[in-house]
């Protein structure tokens, strides 16, 4: 390792212990106790890494003595053979020092909102979104996350033209934040009297769900109209005028929510979609910035961007960023193996960090 990043590793280790002195003491306040709690926390796996680099160089050390000045062949033997297991172990755990060391997303550990919108291929792509919907649905139970359906504009055979969702848990934001693009299906419908395949597609929309702290929305800024809710075919659900649409009128941006009974519930959750959808254009936009200084990333965020295909007559998901196929379709839209995808994708982007990193070391 550089003698750069050894420097700094050795500034986490006292940091760490001068943590945890000071968390041994009293005298601190609960804002301050709960603010040094968590750097500790998550300098902790960090330290750790450190100590087991450490140690298996020392050990490496000292059997590099012994195979070299070792007098018996059968212990010069054993040691030569550790010593090749220790070198091996060595490039892993260095790794493991300097993805610990990588720049957190600092809205990892946010909630999410998710936005699923049918695109283009009539009532086959609505029924392909709420295909979709379902799957994140049940992908969410299979994690304990909560899923609260927000709102839901479904068509008269089964199918979704838009739908969203509030999912909270934890690292929810973290590992849902590359389903962000154009996913792509082909099958036969069921209404295709002659078996052709069709192309169709929906849109999915990850967004770290913003608190008022993260941004404030002045009320100026916002038109806000109601209006009697209706269901699927347009007959009326509501027989009050408890429906919602929030414009932020500098950005253009419309919500509508009409799921409650409550006007006031409505708007509260309108707000909430709103207010999650101006932080993502903001996070988005410092994304851009970040990818024009580092080319090599798995997406790009942009909600135009062909992500996956789900292939149904060959039973195969594609995920066209990393080149991943897999051949259990049936699993992935039960949410049972999205984790296969979900941890390619993490995969991929930690080694394309890890490998920016490392370059700007250089």
């Amino acid at each position: 390792m550089e003698a750069s990043l050894e420097a700094r590793l050795e500034q986490l280790v006292r940091r760490h212990a001068e943590l945890g002195e000071t968390l041994a003491g009293s005298g601190l306040s609960g804002t301050e106790l709960g603010k040094l709690s968590k750097e500790y926390s998550e300098l902790a796996p960090v330290v750790e890494g450190i100590d087991d680099l450490r140690r298996a160089r020392e050990e490496a050390s000292s059997v590099s003595d012994i195979a070299a000045t070792a007098e018996d062949p059968e212990l010069r033997q054993l040691a030569e053979e550790e010593l090749r297991s220790l070198r091996e172990r060595l490039p892993l755990l260095e790794a493991r020092v300097k993805l610990a060391l990588l720049p957190r997303d600092r809205d990892d550990q946010r909630n999410a909102i998710l936005e699923l919108r049918a695109g283009t291929g009539g009532e086959e792509a609505a029924l392909f979104a709420a295909d979709l919907f379902r799957m994140y649905q049940r992908y969410a139970a299979s994690r304990g996350w909560r899923f609260e359906i927000l709102d839901l504009s479904e068509t008269g055979l089964g199918g979704l033209k838009e739908g969203s969702a509030e999912i909270s848990g934890g690292d929810v934001f973290a590992r849902l934040k590359f389903e962000s693009g154009v996913h792509r299906v082909q099958r036969v419908p069921e209404t295709e009297a002659q078996g052709r395949i069709h192309t169709s597609a929906a849109t999915v929309a990850v967004l770290p769900e913003a608190e008022e702290v993260d941004l404030k929305i002045d009320e100026k800024d916002l038109r806000i109209d109601v209006f009697r809710a209706s269901g699927p075919g347009g007959q009326s659900v509501n027989t009050t005028d408890s429906a919602v649409r929030i414009t932020h009128l500098p950005s253009g941006l419309v919500v509508i929510q009409q799921d409650e009974k409550s006007q006031h519930k409505n708007k509260a959750k309108a707000l909430k979609v709103l207010r999650s959808r101006l932080y993502d254009m903001e996070r988005r936009a410092r994304e851009a910035v970040r990818a024009a200084e580092r080319r090599s990333q798995v997406g790009s965020g942009d909600r135009s961007e062909r992500i996956r295909t789900y292939n149904f007559p060959q039973g195969r998901v594609t995920d066209h960023r990393i080149g991943l196929t897999l051949y259990k379709i049936e699993k992935v839209m039960s949410g049972e193996a999205l984790d296969d995808i979900i941890d390619a994708l993490l995969a991929e982007d930690q080694a394309a960090r890890l490998a920016a990193v490392e370059g700007a070391d250089k």
